[in-house]
């Protein structure tokens, strides 16, 4: 079974992440659990944000107004996947006693966030008809 598949297991069995390795620090466990908590605060943000745009703005053009909804939308279910994942793994890596593992998802994540309100700030300066 592939790696990925183990882990993805893992998302509906957490209880199996116990065969692997030794209980670590009940501490660290938790912690880890706090930052899962604040990542999926922040996908109900990002998603509640985009339901914002698109129910407060109606006069901004479609195609804008779609667009800023559906980044800040995807965002949102990107955030909450990625939440679940960096658990189960940041969970089996203290377990095994393994390096934390690192990840590009902030940086992206901060890159859409950015870009979105780049383009709200365009919005704002130039009104909301899309002239």
């Amino acid at each position: 079974m592939s790696e990925f598949v183990r882990g993805l297991r893992l998302w509906f069995a957490p209880e199996r992440i116990r065969e692997e390795g030794e209980t670590p620090d009940y501490r660290f466990s938790l912690a880890n659990e706090r930052t899962f908590l604040a990542w999926i605060r922040t996908a109900l943000a990002l998603i509640g944000g985009g339901f914002a745009v698109d129910q407060f703005l109606p006069g901004l053009a479609w195609g804008i107004r779609a667009g800023l909804a559906l980044g800040l939308l995807a965002a949102g279910v990107l955030c909450a996947l990625r939440a679940v994942n960096h658990w189960v793994r940041c969970e089996r890596a203290m377990r095994r006693g393994e390096d934390l593992p690192s990840s590009r998802f902030p940086a992206l994540l901060s890159l859409v966030v950015a870009l979105v309100a780049l383009a709200m700030v365009v919005v704002v300066l130039f009104g909301w008809e899309g002239r």
